[in-house]
C-alpha cells in the first residue's frame, strides 16, 4: 500500500497563484484606464489656459510658476494618482504572492508608491518632494515595463521592452540634454507625455494579459 504523499506548502499554494495574478492584472487594467480617463477629464475641465506643449500633467494639480490650484482639475488629478497608486501597490502585493520575482515586484510597487506621492505632494506643497517622487515614478514605471516582460505571453514581451525603453529614453534624454533638438520641439509637456503614456499603455497591456491568463507565467 502506497503511503499518502505529504502535502507541501508549495503544492497547497499553487492553485492560488493564477488567481493572484488574475486579480493583479485586473487591478492594473483598471488603474491604467483610470489614469488616462482622469488626466483627460482634468484637462477638459481645467478652467484656464492649458497647453499640452507647455504644461505637464502635474500642472493640473498646481499650475506653475505660481503653483496656482484650480478646481475641479486639481482634485480630479490628485485623487486619480492616489487611488490608482494604491491599486498598483495592491497589484504588486498580489504579484509577490504569485512569486513573480523580486525585481519586477519592487518596480511595480515603486511605481504605485510614487503615484501616491505625486497625488499627496503636488507642486504647491514641497516642490523638491514633488520633483523627487515624479522622477522616481517615471523611472520605476519604465523599469517595471521592462522587468515584467518575462511574466507576459511571449508575443507581448517586445511590447513591454518597447514601451519601457521609450519611457526611459525620454526620461534620461531630457534630464541629461534638456531642451535641445526634438525635446525642444515637443516642449516640456510633450516630453513628459512621452514618458507617462508609454508607462500607462504598459500598465493596460500587462494588466489585460494577466487578467486573461489563468496559467502560470511563461518560462523566461
Amino acid at each position: 500500500m502506497t503511503a499518502p504523499r505529504t502535502l507541501r506548502a508549495d503544492d497547497a499554494r499553487a492553485p492560488q497563484r493564477p488567481r493572484d495574478r488574475s486579480a493583479a492584472g485586473l487591478l492594473l487594467l483598471v488603474s491604467g484606464a483610470a489614469v488616462v480617463l482622469g488626466i483627460m477629464t482634468a484637462e477638459a475641465l481645467y478652467p484656464a489656459r492649458y497647453e499640452v506643449h507647455r504644461n505637464t500633467v502635474s500642472d493640473l494639480a498646481a499650475m506653475r510658476p505660481e503653483d496656482v490650484v484650480r478646481q475641479p482639475s486639481a482634485a480630479i488629478f490628485n485623487t486619480t494618482m492616489i487611488v490608482c497608486g494604491v491599486l498598483i501597490v495592491a497589484a504588486a502585493v498580489l504579484l509577490h504572492r504569485s512569486r513573480a520575482g523580486l525585481l519586477p515586484v519592487l518596480a511595480v510597487a515603486g511605481l504605485g508608491i510614487g503615484m501616491v506621492g505625486v497625488g499627496l505632494f503636488p507642486g504647491n506643497t514641497v516642490m523638491a518632494v514633488h520633483q523627487l517622487v515624479s522622477i522616481a515614478t517615471f523611472l520605476c514605471g519604465g523599469l517595471a515595463a521592462i522587468l515584467t516582460a518575462r511574466l507576459s505571453a511571449r508575443a507581448l514581451r517586445p511590447v513591454h521592452l518597447l514601451l519601457g525603453g521609450v519611457a526611459l529614453a525620454f526620461l534620461i534624454g531630457y534630464l541629461v540634454l534638456g531642451d535641445v533638438g526634438p525635446f525642444d520641439r515637443l516642449g516640456e509637456g510633450g516630453v513628459e507625455r512621452w514618458i507617462v503614456y508609454p508607462v500607462v499603455l504598459w500598465i493596460v497591456v500587462f494588466g489585460a494579459g494577466l487578467a486573461a491568463s489563468p496559467s502560470d507565467p511563461p518560462a523566461a
